[in-house]
């Protein structure tokens, strides 16, 4: 397959360019009109998803690094850098100071649509409310490394070495359930009917959790680490990179335990380095190390190639939560969006 023929979704329904700096991350508001790209120079690059050729606006948004970016609660985005702050970004590319954490990281940010924000400093898990107020600080033995809450913002998750924490947002006693499992673990998600919790580790492997009865899922045979994961839309699949394909692991029908992952466009023995679930079909988005980004849809097989290797591999990735449009971003600054809606 030609360039051309890769490029074809993003020069006939996206718009790309040059961001200048490693794109840590990106994420879509969830009101649907802004886009933006965490940089690892410190700014945000701010697009609207229904005018991808408008100026791309910029906003200094930390001093030093962006390391994480999420969805805010309503609208626009959060953001931590190695500043030590966590910052609002409006959709106007308005940036607002939420919390100072001295000189510690703010690595991991995320949100819940309920109005619940959480960052992990240290080895402390930080929950604020829709106006910025702190709720309460979560404390776990060792840093955090992933956090993430549950489909109706009641529990959050966190990683860290030797397993997981699951707490209980409003709980009055700060007692987590503690998710055993020898070794450094280093992101976390939480199935969509929130039955079960699976991390990535620092081996080349995953480790989940049945929460029902404690049951352990081990899902190993990565050749790489796997630093992107995620469930589809109804939670039946756990897509993940780390191999030379999209690796989906059966959540249904007693899986995964005893059974084999299904594969998906793979065969170019490059690593798949990002991946990022449909919010409403069976489709996942995967990006490449050597700069591929493509669809590919889980029933059929069917691969859609969205943009052409450049070289550089895809360090972002992300759908906003209409499915409509599909961003990515690569280390070595390039970024682009397309539209994938009907015309």
């Amino acid at each position: 397959m030609s360039a051309t023929e890769s490029d074809f979704l993003l020069e006939s329904r996206g718009h790309a360019e040059d961001l200048g700096a490693w794109v840590v991350g990106v994420a879509f508001g969830r009101e649907g009109g802004s886009c933006a790209f965490a940089l690892g120079d410190g700014t945000v690059r701010i697009a609207t998803p229904g005018d991808l050729r408008a100026e791309w606006r910029s906003v200094a948004a930390h001093d030093g690094a962006c390391l994480a970016i999420a969805p805010d609660a309503k609208d626009g985005v959060l953001t931590g850098g190695d500043d030590g702050r966590l910052m609002r970004i409006a959709p106007d590319g308005t940036a607002t100071e939420l919390a100072k954490y001295g000189s510690k990281w703010v690595e991991r940010v995320t949100s819940h649509e309920s109005g619940l924000r959480a960052v992990a400093v240290g080895k402390a898990v930080h929950v604020l409310d829709g106006k910025g107020a702190a709720l309460k600080s979560l404390a776990h033995p060792t840093s955090v490394t992933g956090i993430a809450f549950d489909g109706k913002g009641k529990r959050i998750a966190a990683s860290h070495y030797n397993g997981a924490s699951l707490w209980f947002v409003a709980a009055k006693e700060g007692t987590p359930r503690v998710l055993e499992w020898k070794g450094s673990h280093t992101g976390v998600v939480i199935s969509p009917d929130g039955t079960h919790v699976v991390t990535t580790m620092q081996e080349n492997t995953l480790h989940g959790w049945r929460l029902a009865d404690g049951q352990h899922m081990r899902m190993a045979g990565y050749p790489s680490k796997t630093k992107s994961l995620g469930f589809t839309a109804k939670g039946r699949w756990l897509a993940t990179a780390g191999a030379d394909c999209v690796v989906l692991w059966p959540f249904f029908g007693g899986g995964p335990m005893g059974k084999a992952p299904t594969e998906l466009a793979g065969g170019d023995g490059v690593l798949c380095t990002m991946v990022a679930c449909h919010p409403q079909q069976e489709v996942v988005a995967a990006g490449f190390g050597d700069g591929l980004v493509l669809m590919a849809e889980v029933a059929s097989g069917r691969v859609v190639p969205v943009a052409a290797p450049r070289g550089s591999a895809i360090s972002a990735l992300a759908w906003n939560a209409a499915g409509t449009h599909l961003a990515f971003g690569a280390e070595n600054g390039f970024a682009g969006i397309v539209d994938l809606s009907k015309r």
